[in-house]
């Protein structure tokens, strides 16, 4: 895989590029009916919060209520689909830019060039690019966003290359630099947001930054290499997708595909055995290894094994070293929900983003308490792996050495084989997961899946259609609720069911491609990806999917962001951003009258123009009366 233009690829479809699975065509389980869409998700499909499995009869009715639909919990008007090149919200509201992919963080970086796509001195001290998932913290009376700038389009950040192919060490520092984390204080000056440059909070995180690696898995042999042979300190995050805050303060960065970045200079390099399930390949997708040997797993086999970890950033303290949290486990992070149970231990759900992996939780030995030492929370726990029934049940299994055969910190660096091991349900490609503020329970993304009922996991595992994953070829995604035991999140046994199936009733009909019943010509969408609640309970969702507007996707426009409301299934559209550009990351100023939303890979000519570099971006959107949101 030599050609350039695997740089416009998705990441999964990046993944199903260079390690195609095998086709599965035996299942255990398959759908028992499927005859029409009422029958299909008959039992699937739960409107209520608290509800267990129940059916569609009076949720539908009442969803089809334009009484219901006035009466709503939305104070907004829904938005219809859009194709251009802009943002739109509700009539009331209005958005503006906060800040772009090259904006300064500090006064000594050089201004934003679109010939260049910026100066590789100035690139760790602006604005990184592929805005992805954040969190605002109020520190003192300042306000700081973290936030998580997942990738790069070298097409665009490198546009003097020929195709955006890195041909210097320069061209790769630049890259590894606009990746990682922006941690940034914001300010509002009559009505308008703004960076505060060179605030003492300013900080970039990027490929490069000092780590020190902490829980189960630090110091052993898989994580040593000839720069560190302690195995507890690396350099670099690497593809911070979603996001997470802990009840201390702390940001959560994820990174999800850190395979990509890793290369070997040599073709006929034996690869370890774990490297195939981790999808790590002798071909990088930046070229990396071709000028930092770091990333040259010829040269340093153990490097890759320090990546795939949650990240833990203290945007109070610039000069903190990120800790990533190896007792959080080692796979595609995309966020980190986190959320206190009722004994004081932590419980973080997280979900590994790829077709046919797993979703996780983890639940720490010792107990938050308000004001004392947080150590060791994140590094002491048991890491459990979530296994769906059928019949609306299921359970939390426990990755230990008695469950698993493997040592805990094997647990930790090879988290996908041992959930594998203990048979967990593999799932639609589990992206962010949301914990309810008002109401015991959780939610998670599962955005789409076209090798389900088709082809196996990477590691062999099938795909069976059924459970919470009740579509052949999912092509749409769905949102799966779960409510654990006697309402305690550290309850090994939990009730689930569908809080939506993504659909499009206009193309399909009375078929389960259509989608649930709270799904209509008016709100549908595909791909749920992000995911946050705010205050009040209600569901804000983003989707990643596909945007051509044709097809099997007909009528959705591009990628939008909607909110649902748990207690009765109500989704409607809130927001549309530009053609081409995904919705990624969410989070609301201290005091909720303002919503900052990212604006991932945009089509030119957003934002600047014609002729201009599309630069993906943090907007601010207000209502117009200064209300709250949410």
């Amino acid at each position: 895989m030599t050609d350039n233009d695997t740089y416009d690829l998705s990441w999964d479809e990046w993944d199903e590029l260079v390690r195609p699975t095998e086709e599965e065509t035996e299942f255990d389980r398959v759908v028992a009916s499927g005859l029409s869409r009422r029958g299909f998700l008959s039992g699937l499909v739960a409107f209520g919060s608290g509800a267990a499995v129940m059916g569609l009869g009076t949720g539908a009715s009442l969803l089809n209520s334009t009484a219901v639909q006035a009466a709503g919990r939305f104070g907004f008007t829904p938005v219809g689909v859009a194709t251009d090149a802009t943002v739109h919200v509700p009539e009331g509201y209005t958005w503006d830019i906060l800040v772009k992919w090259g904006d300064k963080l500090f006064s000594d970086a050089a201004d934003f060039d679109h010939a260049t796509g910026g100066d590789v001195a100035s690139s760790d001290r602006v604005f990184g690019e592929n805005t992805d998932g954040m969190e605002l913290f109020a520190i003192g009376d300042k306000q700081i966003i973290a936030v998580n700038s997942e990738y790069v389009n070298p097409k665009l950040n490198l546009p003097q290359n020929e195709d955006g192919k890195p041909t210097s060490a320069d061209d790769v520092l630049k890259l590894q630099n606009l990746q990682g984390v922006t941690v940034m204080e914001v300010a509002e000056e009559g009505g308008d947001w703004h960076v505060v440059v060179d605030s003492p909070f300013n900080r970039r995180i990027t490929h490069n930054t000092p780590m020190k690696i902490s829980g189960p898995a630090a110091g052993h042999d898989l994580l040593k290499t000839d720069a560190d042979p302690s195995g507890t300190e690396s350099l670099g995050t690497y593809n911070n997708c979603g996001a997470g805050k802990t009840p201390w303060g702390t940001y959560l960065t994820c990174e999800e595909n850190f395979n990509g970045y890793f290369g070997s200079t040599d073709a006929d390099l034996e690869l370890p055995a774990d490297f195939k399930r981790y999808g790590i390949g002798v071909e990088s997708r930046y070229d990396y290894e071709k000028f930092d040997a770091r990333f040259d797993i010829s040269k340093n086999i153990n490097e890759p094994r320090r990546a795939g970890y949650i990240v833990e950033i203290d945007p109070a303290n610039p000069d903190a070293t990120p800790v990533k949290r190896t007792a959080l486990g080692r796979f595609k992070h995309e966020n980190a929900a986190c959320t206190v149970a009722r004994d004081g231990r932590v419980i973080v759900y997280m979900g590994d983003d790829e077709r046919g992996e797993f979703l996780y939780k983890f639940v720490s030995k010792g107990v938050y308490v308000p004001g004392a030492s947080t150590d060791g929370l994140l590094d002491e726990g048991t890491l459990y792996v979530a296994k769906f029934s059928d019949d609306g049940n299921g359970e939390w299994l426990a990755l230990t050495e008695e469950t698993t055969g493997m040592s805990q910190a094997e647990i930790c660096i090879y988290s996908r084989l041992a959930a594998s091991k203990v048979g967990a349900t593999t799932m639609d490609r589990p992206e962010w997961v949301a914990v309810n503020p008002v109401a015991v329970e959780a939610y998670c993304a599962l955005t789409n899946n076209k090798n389900r009922g088709v082809k196996t996991n990477a590691g062999g595992d099938e795909t069976p259609v059924g459970g919470p994953n009740p579509r052949e070829k999912n092509n749409y995604g769905q949102i799966v609720r779960w409510y654990p035991e006697n309402d305690d999140h550290v309850s090994s046994s939990f009730k689930w069911d569908l809080f939506v199936m993504a659909g499009n009733p206009d193309v399909h009909g009375d078929s389960p491609y259509a989608g649930s019943s709270n799904i209509n010509s008016g709100n549908m969408f595909n791909s749920p990806d992000g995911m946050m609640f705010d205050t009040s309970g209600l569901l804000w969702i983003q989707t990643d999917g596909d945007y051509k507007n044709e097809g099997d996707f007909a009528g959705m426009g591009n990628n939008q962001m909607l909110v649902g409301d748990p207690a009765t299934g109500q989704i409607e559209r809130f927001m549309t951003v530009p053609y081409g550009a995904e919705v990624t990351g969410i989070t609301w100023s201290a005091d909720k009258r303002t919503l900052f939303v990212g604006i991932q890979h945009p089509a030119a000519p957003f934002p600047d123009g014609e002729g201009k570099l599309a630069r993906s971006c943090v907007v601010a959107v207000k209502r117009s009366d200064n209300a709250m949101i949410g």
